[in-house]
């Protein structure tokens, strides 16, 4: 008799493990395209929100310039609240965006992360990239590479990285585009995760919704918030200190987003969601700007003007 109370008692356990599967496997289906995946959990959309009209501004026929004379070759900025364009200028020509293609680079990997893997920095990934914090035969878990990519925009790390969801470039490259068709990105297309290929294009009005989009990843909005990391290589002693190559962080502006971007091709770059004081949150959006300051001077002159707008409305 008690063996057949223990064997009932079985098959009732496993029956509602299998009916808790089933919920579960059932409300990530539902989910689909309206779950971002990350280390610290996902991230839903708006309920009945889809990831492609996540965002969804409308740009106006012609260039809002608001008198300003700006240095850059196009630019956006956006009241995040009711999504209105306060300001564009060229905001649908597309131009290389240089290592704001990492943010794409950084979505991609989230979605496949493992973060305690470790990446070994190869010959092939110290290409092209003399400026970086990394060394050939460093060894690297995937969590520090991530912050070392999107912090210091370093093209070792966004290689390495790459490289721990595929080793074909080609193969990743298309993640990228398929991403970037998923959110809506209509003009925006990528050969490589590094943003060195000039053939990483993509527009100002592109660049704001990747932004955006990318915030919603809760590990990309704490990393490029932050002003400075520290991180050792598991086969070296001696720690290292990056800062981050977006200067907004230390002005009067809160920054919960951003990634810089530079090529020859595509100049001086910048997207980036802040808030004041008040908490109105804008988007701003500089590509072209003519030298490393520029992009953050032009881009302090929008927000200000732009907050200064909405406080007045």
């Amino acid at each position: 008799m008690d063996k057949v109370l223990m064997r009932s008692k079985k098959k009732k356990s496993k029956l509602k493990i299998a009916i808790f599967a089933t919920i579960g496997i059932m409300t990530l289906l539902a989910l689909g395209s309206n779950v971002v995946l990350t280390e610290m959990g996902s991230t839903p959309l708006p309920l009945g929100v889809k990831a492609k009209d996540f965002f969804n501004f409308s740009l106006p026929d012609s260039n809002i310039s608001a008198n300003m004379r700006l240095n850059l070759r196009s630019g956006i900025v956006i009241d995040n609240e009711t999504q209105k364009v306060l300001y564009c200028y060229n905001a649908n020509k597309m131009m290389p965006i240089a290592s704001i293609s990492k943010l794409l680079t950084s979505m991609i990997v989230l979605d496949n992360y493992r973060p305690d893997s470790i990446i070994t920095i190869t010959k092939e990934d110290c290409l092209n990239s003399s400026r970086s914090t990394l060394r050939e035969n460093d060894r690297i878990n995937v969590r520090d590479l991530l912050h070392i990519s999107l912090i210091r925009s370093d093209n070792r790390a966004a290689r390495a990285i790459a490289r721990s969801v595929t080793l074909s470039t080609v193969e990743f490259a298309k993640k990228m585009n398929e991403k970037a068709k998923e959110i809506g990105l209509l003009n925006t297309i990528m050969y490589e995760p590094t943003g060195l290929d000039e053939r990483n294009i993509s527009t100002a009005a592109d660049v704001a919704k990747l932004v955006n989009y990318a915030s919603m990843y809760p590990e990309i909005a704490r990393i490029t918030s932050l002003k400075e990391y520290t991180f050792k290589a598991l086969n070296k002693k001696r720690p290292r200190r990056i800062i981050n190559t977006n200067k907004l962080l230390f002005s009067k502006y809160h920054v919960l987003a951003g990634k810089t971007g530079y090529i020859s091709e595509s100049a001086y770059c910048l997207t980036t969601i802040v808030e004041d004081e008040n908490g109105n949150k804008v988007t701003v959006v500089v590509l072209g700007a003519s030298g490393p300051q520029a992009r953050f001077r032009e881009a302090r002159r929008l927000a200000a003007w732009a907050f200064k707008k909405l406080s007045r409305s």
